[in-house]
């Protein structure tokens, strides 16, 4: 091994010249600003197809980011993988969609539960309607649909064009063999979708309001969303919970003999929700009050290592040959660090879907809990307390491999306060400058780079011409700098994504790459 390498990634950092909402630009950064004009760095892509997406049309995230961050290839992932399930017939001849579908053929209901949208993040629209069309066709009498309104992958007042995609489709389908219904609903950072365990009140909110049907009722999904909207002023994502019911009673609370399906294809907001249906008696993170016994099944297996959900119905990548496999074959030992949001991601992510160690000798893990709050309210987040920790990691001379994540820039960003975000990526900037001068002291190479873009991209124009916040991750590249005190480490001039990251690691560190890995950047 040369030097150490040290590998920074400032989760939600796009890179555009475009100045309209780009709170990057915009914001006070003198160490990007002096990288930039002192260290080889390029813009690498970052969403689409090098990410293992269906089009350059489909946003990067965070998931996808990390696994091609860390494994060095090209997978096909969320979307793609599901659309190529569903075009192919394979996800109707699972044995999952065979026994939900059964189970409720002329007797139950059949519930779908996820994000409606065609954000391509978490879920996608045309995914759900593909179901319930072949729901249909299999001899299903009852289904109801459990949605979560977006507005954070999608324009943030979006909603109401999808919930009336929806009930389009289902005003085709209901007939006298066949009733399906939106049944409730909610904001997606209201209620269910909570992740790495950080706001269990919020998974509870919407428990209750999905199974139980309990919540304010409405006549209508429109009807709650303007009703909300007139007196909250929320965007969708904020929007509270609802119910939609006919003389006082829910149309579709979750019995006893029914089937669930999450149609959400990505895994960390899915988990929660995921344990509350498969979690036993010994389910205990909170009351679920009587619980349905009722078959339940992600869209794809969220956590491959701790088997979450117990069933799903599409088989997720296989990913082998990963970077920290290559470290430890090495006898490299590797930290990894972030806060709650986003150490999922510099862990099982970055290991490809792994939740356990390749190496417990080899890798040391490190985990800041995050606030329970609106991360606009404290930018700055856990910056301080994350570079604290790679500091730490640098001074004490144990690990070749550092890695570590920054939120900032993403979560904020999704908050769509722009003041905030412009902190956001201040405070990432400033613990950079720290992390720096460390590396210098302690002779380590420092990769900055990002995983996809959110902060460079706050505002938009709609359709009709006018400004609006926007709070879904971009489309535009990320940086990726390599500084080195000692030498200047050149890259070649191309097209490279964030799979190409993995190989130029292990250039710089000395070892030889997977034949299966995309070229090295470096020279």
């Amino acid at each position: 091994m040369k030097k150490p390498v040290v590998l920074v990634v400032m989760d939600g950092v796009g890179e555009t010249p475009v100045e309209l909402g780009n709170m990057v630009m915009k914001a006070t950064t003198p160490t990007l600003d002096w990288f930039k004009a002192n260290a080889p760095w390029q813009c690498i892509k970052a969403h689409g197809s090098a990410v293992g997406l269906p089009t350059d049309d489909d946003m990067g995230n965070s998931e996808v980011g990390h696994n091609a961050l860390g494994c060095g290839q090209i997978y096909s992932q969320g979307a793609k993988l599901v659309n190529e399930s569903i075009e192919s017939g394979l996800i109707y001849q699972s044995e999952t969609w065979k026994s939900l579908v059964g189970a409720v053929k002329g007797r139950g209901t059949l519930h779908f539960l996820g994000l409606l949208s065609d954000g391509n993040v978490h879920s996608n629209i045309s995914h759900l309607i593909a179901m319930l069309r072949e729901a249909k066709k299999e001899g299903v009498t009852r289904v109801r649909v459990h949605i979560l309104l977006d507005g954070r992958d999608v324009p943030a007042t979006s909603a109401l064009e999808y919930v009336d995609q929806l009930e389009k489709v289902l005003a085709e389908l209901n007939d006298a063999a066949f009733d399906g219904r939106i049944a409730s609903g909610g904001g997606r950072m209201t209620i269910t979708m909570d992740r790495y365990q950080a706001n269990w009140p919020m998974v509870k909110a919407g428990w209750d309001t999905h199974v139980h049907g309990e919540g304010r009722q409405f006549p209508t999904a429109k009807e709650a969303i303007e009703t909300y909207r007139a007196e909250t002023g929320c965007i969708d994502q904020d929007l509270p919970a609802f119910v939609i019911a006919e003389n006082g009673q829910p149309v579709g609370t979750i019995q006893d003999g029914d089937s669930v399906i999450l149609y959400n294809f990505r895994g960390d907001r899915a988990q929660e929700i995921s344990m509350a249906f498969d979690g036993g008696a010994d389910f205990d993170k909170f009351d679920r009050g009587a619980v349905p016994q009722v078959r339940y099944a992600g869209m794809l297996e969220y956590d491959g290592d701790l088997k979450i959900p117990h069933n799903y119905l599409v088989n997720p990548p296989q990913i082998h040959e990963t970077l920290t496999e290559l470290l430890v074959a090495h006898g490299i030992k590797e930290y990894a660090c972030s806060e709650t949001q986003k150490y999922g991601h510099v862990t099982y992510f970055w290991n490809g879907n792994r939740s356990g160690k390749v190496s417990e000798e080899l890798e040391d893990y490190a985990e800041v809990p995050s606030d329970v709050r609106s991360f606009d309210e404290c930018p700055w987040m856990k910056a301080t307390e994350i570079a604290d920790l790679v500091i730490a990691a640098i001074e004490s001379k144990q690990y070749g491999f550092i890695r570590c994540n920054f939120p900032n820039g993403d979560m904020v960003g999704h908050t769509g306060n722009l003041l905030a975000t412009e902190i956001a990526v201040e405070s990432v900037d400033l613990q950079l400058a720290r992390i720096k001068k460390v590396c210098d002291e302690q002779g380590c190479i420092l990769i900055v780079t990002a995983d996809h873009g959110n902060s460079d991209q706050m505002l938009e124009k709609n359709k009709k011409g006018a400004v609006q916040v926007r709070t879904a991750h971009s489309l535009n590249p990320v940086p990726f700098i390599i500084y080195d005190k000692d030498e200047r480490h050149e890259m070649k001039e191309g097209h490279f994504g964030l799979a190409n990251v993995a190989p130029t690691v292990a250039g710089l560190l000395g070892i030889k790459p997977y034949d299966s890995w995309e070229e090295s950047m470096l020279k």
